[in-house]
């Protein structure tokens, strides 16, 4: 394993898949940070979910190298499960959460615990799982709705619930996928919060195409264009480039 991915939580060099012909990703290279917050924009068919099913296991790269976590483990040889008991988590674009259920029981059901049919039978919450869902709580802002049932969050509610359910799995990396869209200004303005602060303690990597969204993330922000990276820096630095304006931002 190269030297330079000892520091990077996730490091792909040169990731080439094709699907009928077509080419995904096209010698895709992309390095994220331990602790760093993400942007990924770029134009559909760009490459970003193929991105996201290369990283979780989803799809196989035909080429190139994707390793996690300094470089210690190779993600191309693990599966889904594998790679997500390894910490890494993905949000879908369509919030998943189990809505006869309350709020804190979806958490609950979330924690990262043993799963064996009669541990999870036998369980008893102990006071530290108790604190970690009162924490995640106060984070995705839903204490004061914590009895009440998924299904009656706001659809911005239900895709805060999601992201604390994946925090109840203690991910290193997070990829969320479009978090902001159907949701109110508020709520917009309220998830860029609330990614910042998930963003202290973990990688997160959000693929968005609301651009006021993205620039109250103030963060570095990577182009995706025909399965590659088009530009890559400030929101500002990207929206200025030449290439993503013919490609992406003049749509």
């Amino acid at each position: 394993m190269s030297d330079k991915t000892t520091s990077s939580l996730l490091y792909l060099d040169g990731v080439s898949v094709s699907f009928d012909g077509f080419k995904a990703l096209n010698s895709l290279s992309f390095i994220v940070e331990p602790g760093e917050l993400r942007a990924i924009i770029g134009p559909n068919g760009a490459g970003k979910t193929t991105m996201m099913d290369i990283i979780t296991g989803k799809t196989r790269p035909d080429e190139g190298e994707v390793f996690f976590d300094g470089g210690k483990i190779d993600l191309t040889k693990k599966d889904e499960a594998e790679i997500a008991e390894l910490g890494i988590g993905r949000k879908f674009q369509k919030p998943t959460v189990f809505e006869s259920h309350t709020v804190w029981d979806n958490l609950e059901l979330a924690l990262n615990r043993k799963r064996g049919v009669f541990a999870t039978l036998f369980y008893r919450l102990s006071a530290e799982d108790k604190a970690r869902i009162e924490e995640i709580l106060e984070t995705i802002r839903l204490t004061g709705r914590k009895d009440d049932l998924a299904a009656n969050l706001s659809h911005g509610q239900k895709q805060w619930l999601e992201i604390g359910m994946l925090l109840a799995q203690e991910p290193k990396l997070l990829l969320v996928d479009e978090p902001v869209a159907g949701m109110t200004d508020a709520e917009t303005a309220e998830t860029a919060v609330l990614l910042k602060e998930i963003a202290k303690t973990r990688s997160v990597v959000v693929v968005e195409h609301d651009m006021g969204f993205i620039r109250d993330l103030g963060v570095k922000v990577t182009c995706l264009a025909e399965g590659s990276v088009l530009a890559e820096g400030s929101i500002d630095f990207v929206s200025n480039d030449q290439k993503v304006i013919e490609n992406y931002l003049g749509r």
